[in-house]
């Protein structure tokens, strides 16, 4: 999720009913700390609520390093990532790509928790599956993490083989589960609130995590919790709502990246925003022609208001029949 899971999209989910919301993916390279956008990245002035770091890298002690630095600037728990399928990543032997080298996974984890001890900050680790299909560790790694100190586990349902495609599986997260005392999240495909009650029921985990599905979405944490809490479903949100939240949201992206890199980073999240609505396809097309916050801000404005002549709320999400759990979803 990174250069999705900024400052004010994080804000904007918890708002909305995130109970925890992780940064970016930051590196661990002492040389690249003082890059635009590693400090960027590792600014939390004004965020709310827990503010919880992910940190990536290959190198036991630059990791112990990445930790301190990050506390130093206000992180309340780190994440160490090893989930992480980009290629440019696991390139270089960091995310997902530490699950072929379980020692070394394990001598950044105790590094880093040793770091991060004395300051009484807690870590996590979010991972996958396995490598492959044919090297599924995920319970192995996730024992002797909780042997070296990491107090929660986040499992993504797929392999680093598997990218993004296919469908998660949970029986490796309900694995997992059954293996370790601490608190497991199950991730992957988490697109509605009935999809969260049935993960939750298949792996037995302490909670979900839902990423992709925010994008455009982010009033899906509201939804999920209302639907665990009383059985029943939220109707789509107000169209003027919508507006209103796009809007802010538009206005904090702007603070944090200046005008012309915060228009053209804006782009994807109002495409997401738009891209099942009426019109969304030819508004997102006019709209990356825009390069100034001031016109970009009134044509979102325009679009939601012309929206709202001919709906109150938004359209329910369109529904499939997920194999995985057998049961009706939505997205």
């Amino acid at each position: 999720m990174a250069g999705v899971t900024d400052r004010p999209f994080r804000q904007l989910c918890k708002r909305l009913g995130a109970g925890y919301a992780v940064s970016e993916m930051i590196t661990s390279r002492a040389d690249l700390q003082d890059s635009r956008k590693t400090l960027r990245r590792a600014d939390h002035a004004g965020e709310t609520g827990l503010i919880a770091v992910q940190i990536a890298g290959t190198d036991p002690a630059m990791m112990a390093e990445a930790a301190r630095f990050n506390i130093e600037r206000g992180a309340q728990v780190i994440d160490v990532n090893m989930g992480c399928p980009a290629k440019k990543v696991c390139n270089k032997w960091a995310g997902s790509a530490l699950m072929q080298n379980e020692r070394l996974a394990i001598d950044i984890v105790g590094a880093v928790v040793q770091a991060c001890a004395p300051m009484g900050v807690p870590v996590t680790l979010k991972m996958r599956t396995g490598w492959c299909q044919a090297d599924k560790n995920a319970v192995t790694l996730a024992r002797q993490a909780q042997d070296a100190g990491v107090q929660m586990l986040t499992v993504h349902g797929r392999t680093r083989e598997q990218g993004y495609k296919g469908l998660a599986e949970y029986d490796t997260i309900a694995a997992v589960k059954a293996a370790v005392r601490i608190p497991v999240v199950a991730n992957g495909d988490i697109d509605s609130p009935q999809k969260a009650r049935d993960v939750l029921a298949a792996t037995g985990a302490d909670a979900v995590m839902v990423g992709r599905a925010a994008q455009g979405r982010p009033w899906i944490f509201r939804e999920i919790n209302h639907f665990l809490a009383s059985g029943r479903l939220l109707a789509p949100p107000l169209v003027a709502e919508v507006k209103a939240l796009l809007l802010a949201h538009l206005q904090d992206h702007y603070a944090l990246y200046g005008e012309f890199a915060g228009v053209r980073s804006a782009r994807k999240h109002i495409g997401w925003y738009v891209r099942d609505l009426p019109g969304g396809e030819l508004f997102r097309a006019h709209m990356n022609a825009i390069d100034d916050a001031p016109s970009q801000w009134e044509a979102v404005a325009g679009f939601f208001d012309a929206l709202h002549q001919r709906m109150d709320r938004l359209p329910a999400p369109r529904k499939y029949n997920n194999p995985q759990v057998g049961l009706e979803t939505t997205r």
